[in-house]
């Protein structure tokens, strides 16, 4: 359907690039002979070109979905998501989608993922009612790249529809950088993006606390929480409880403990969080396998009872494809009204 409106349309797509490293797509208005502009899309309310970016994508109930499951040249065989599930997101009550809208690799020819992936979700999010916030995995390369593909996240745009919100996946530690180097390399980017969008809000996806200050310290000694507290206004921690041991497996407990630490850390015992929890949630259907245990359906409780219980704004459970149905309709259920 996306690719008939953009055609009745009567736009070509070209592509073009200031540089051998991306092909960066734009649209001419140069008419197409062969297809006539009979169809029309109109943009549904407020959806349509935000002016300003706020915290409102991160209230409620949100899902996850990764290029690993929704990009044909990035998945292990077949996509396990695509745009046409998005409606049934919607139907199931979802609010947000986050997506993940570029990755860092020497192949990419766009600074975001396929163009028109990207925009079949956005469409079909907001034709659904549902706000697409856009994450990126930065690598802590030298030079632009984190910020090249950030910033066209935040300026990416199909008729008339950009991205509701935009968060940046602070994780990757898997390089040759020192501690404190990798840790300068996040604050310059942080400011630097800062800069770019001004007052929009911004989330940080981040490792948790837990994590980093209690099972494993030296997976990023040093964490520059001071350096990148005022850069963002949304905290997204990870506290994915199915494969840890102990007291970190229950998910009341390891989804609290994780908010009160990052609060510490920022300083702010206000600081706004959408909890994310996961893996998944095994029900007894049939479900992938993202390649560790998947949480319990009745782990669902404590992860809504730790959400409610550090005032979080929003939840979720990473990812949308291990999530089985009954566990999306207690999701449904616990955040309708929010």
């Amino acid at each position: 359907m996306l690719l008939m409106v953009l055609l009745a349309f009567a736009l070509g797509a070209f592509l073009t690039s200031d540089s051998d490293r991306y092909v960066i797509p734009y649209v001419s208005a140069e008419p197409i002979d062969t297809v006539a502009p009979t169809l029309v899309v109109d943009a549904p309310g407020d959806r349509a070109r935000p002016n300003q970016r706020t915290l409102a994508p991160y209230r409620g109930l949100g899902a996850w979905v990764d290029l690993f499951d929704a990009h044909p040249g990035l998945a292990s065989g077949a996509p396990t998501v695509w745009p046409a599930e998005v409606a049934g997101m919607a139907a199931q009550g979802v609010q947000t989608l986050f997506l993940q809208g570029a990755r860092a690799a020497q192949s990419a020819r766009f600074p975001t993922t396929d163009p028109w992936l990207l925009a079949e979700y956005l469409l079909a999010g907001h034709a659904s009612g549902i706000a697409i916030v856009a994450w990126y995995l930065p690598m802590w390369e030298e030079g632009d790249e984190d910020l090249d593909r950030l910033v066209a996240l935040s300026a990416f745009e199909v008729l008339g529809h950009r991205f509701d919100g935009i968060s940046v996946d602070i994780e990757w530690t898997d390089d040759d950088l020192e501690p404190e180097e990798r840790g300068r390399r996040l604050v310059d980017l942080s400011q630097r993006l800062r800069n770019t969008v001004g007052t929009d809000a911004l989330g940080a996806i981040v490792m948790p606390p837990v994590v980093t200050d209690v099972i494993n310290l030296d997976f990023w000694p040093g964490f520059p929480w001071d350096g990148i507290r005022s850069t963002y206004d949304v905290w997204l921690p990870m506290a994915y409880w199915s494969f840890r041991t102990e007291e970190h497996a229950d998910p009341l407990y390891y989804t609290a403990e994780n908010v009160r630490l990052l609060r510490q850390n920022l300083g702010d015992g206000s600081a706004v969080v959408h909890g994310v929890g996961g893996i998944g949630v095994a029900d007894g259907s049939d479900l992938p396998d993202p390649g560790e245990p998947l949480a319990a359906l009745g782990d669902l409780d404590g992860f809504l009872a730790a959400l409610e219980e550090v005032g979080a704004v929003g939840g979720s459970i990473y990812d949308w494809v291990t999530t089985g149905p009954e566990a999306r309709q207690r999701l449904a259920a616990a955040f309708a009204g929010s």
